[in-house]
């Protein structure tokens, strides 16, 4: 080899090298994808534009470093999507916590107290009502509930399932899931006071089932919302029941005679709903797979008429006997009990409609021409029974595939439901404008997912308005802020 030759082959492996080098530290950050072994935390990831999203990588802004992300499954990895995301949710939730704690604001987007509304009565009746109903949402403080009993040394420990108040909000049916496996119910007793206070009593019988409970409505057999009725869900070779259960049989004060008390052999219902109209009275029905039956609680005669899906949801109309299902297919539609029809066809239907996805929850408006919808898609519709049409619709609901009811107080013009990320939103039933979101008081989870009840009279013709919120086992107490109560006598005036 010739001199010359021989240096021009060092210079050319010198300069290989250092591009070997210049490479190896230079090299793109999409190359570490292939790598088998996990990043940890000291594994960082620079990159000049620190806000660009990199696929597969995780940029957290407090400590300005990139962190590998793997899939959920693999439980050594402390960075997933989902956590991330979980994490997010919690810190968003804390922060409009710690706001709602803070100082109240003023209605927002408005600006308006009690005072400045007097002067915005000439904007008209439907934008006057608005601004109250923000006014009524945004003042809403929170307190947390103590429940008496006379057992104080047992404090409850056991998470709520289901709450449900009767017609003058002065007693709470409530079913609690139990530790160790099925749950427990009763009633709460809860009184309220002209100062804004609420005062809650736990009735000392409660009853312990190791079935689990489907469905819960308020019946009146002997006077209005006398007993309670009750779907359990069958186990083992216990089939499923539905139990009409006196109210006095929770009483503290328990009679030797406590009232009517029945059981009716139904296999597992998903729904239950008592009719309060006359040509029907003491009937309820209840929603089960394909199926509806209507039953009579005195005689125990049966009506059933079949249904193309599982009912999830039922409600009966006051001023005439007509029954409304929502389906798990989507279809709503409505039973005449005056009609005898009862055929393989669709002949006995009297209205039919449908919504994308499972119905979760209907409510009838009191003028009963208008029918409040939910599904598992967080879709909340308000529909035109005369017409079979959609006329509004809720925005902001969460739902994916949970059981979740919706709410409507009329007197208030309010709707609220309580989404699957466990916050609470109510609009204004009139113009369908989303009012206030309120965020759950404990971490979400599907455990801790709240139950609430809304009043214009919690705890009875001496309550003021108010919402009832429970989470987990605790209770909470949303009330009106006595500083805007001067003001709200003006939308009675509109």
């Amino acid at each position: 080899m010739k001199r010359g030759n021989w240096r021009a082959s060092g210079t050319d492996r010198q300069r290989q090298h250092s591009q070997s080098q210049w490479r190896s530290r230079h090299r793109p950050l999409h190359d570490d994808f292939h790598r088998d072994a996990p990043l940890n935390e000291n594994d960082v990831m620079y990159s000049p534009s620190c806000c660009k999203p990199l696929p597969g990588f995780y940029f957290d802004p407090e400590k300005n470093r990139y962190f590998r992300l793997l899939p959920g499954h693999n439980n050594c990895n402390p960075l997933t999507k989902e956590g991330l995301q979980k994490k997010e949710e919690e810190k968003k939730r804390s922060a409009l916590l710690a706001e709602d704690d803070g100082p109240r604001k003023k209605a927002p987007r408005t600006g308006l107290n009690s005072a400045l509304l007097l002067q915005k009565r000439h904007l008209g009746c439907t934008h006057f009502c608005r601004l109250i109903h923000e006014v009524k949402v945004s003042g809403m403080q929170r307190h947390r509930l103590e429940v008496q009993s006379s057992n104080s040394t047992s404090p409850n420990t056991d998470n709520f399932h289901l709450i449900v108040a009767d017609s003058a909000c002065e007693r709470v049916f409530t079913v609690n899931d139990v530790s160790h496996g099925g749950c427990k119910y009763g009633i709460m007793n809860f009184h309220g006071y002209r100062k804004g206070s609420l005062s809650v009593e736990m009735c000392d019988n409660l009853y312990f089932t190791n079935r689990k409970v489907n469905s819960v409505c308020w019946a009146s057999v002997t006077h209005t919302d006398s007993h309670v009725l009750l779907c359990l869900v069958g186990i083992s070779q216990t089939p499923g029941c539905v139990s009409l259960l006196p109210a006095s049989l929770f009483s503290n004060f328990n009679p030797d005679q406590p009232g009517m008390l029945c059981s009716f052999k139904i296999s597992t219902a998903w729904s239950c709903a008592w009719c309060l109209n006359p040509q029907a009275d003491k009937t309820f029905s209840t929603g089960l797979s394909r199926q509806v039956i209507v039953t009579d609680a005195v005689t125990g005669r049966r009506a059933t008429y079949l249904a193309g899906s599982d009912v999830l949801a039922q409600q009966f109309a006051v001023r005439a006997p007509v029954l409304f299902n929502g389906c798990r297919s989507g279809e709503i539609f409505s039973i005449d009990l005056r009609q005898r029809d009862r055929g393989r066809s669709h002949g006995w239907k009297t209205s039919r409609f449908f919504q994308e996805s499972a119905i979760t929850s209907i409510q009838l408006l009191q003028d009963e021409n208008y029918l409040l919808a939910a599904d598992m898609l967080g879709k909340i519709k308000l529909w035109d029974i005369r017409v079979k049409r959609s006329v509004k619709q809720y925005e902001g609901h969460h739902n994916e595939y949970a059981y979740l009811p919706i709410h409507v107080n009329e007197p208030e013009g309010l709707l609220l439901a309580v989404g699957q990320d466990c916050y609470t939103r109510l609009w204004s039933l009139h113009d369908s404008s989303l009012l206030r979101t309120i965020p759950s008081p404990h971490p979400a989870g599907k455990d801790s997912i709240p139950n609430v009840v809304f009043s214009s009279q919690l705890g009875g013709s001496r309550g003021l308005p108010g919402l009832l919120m429970a989470v987990r086992h605790d209770l909470y107490y949303y009330s009106y802020n006595k500083d805007y109560q001067d003001g709200l006598t003006l939308e009675g005036q509109c």
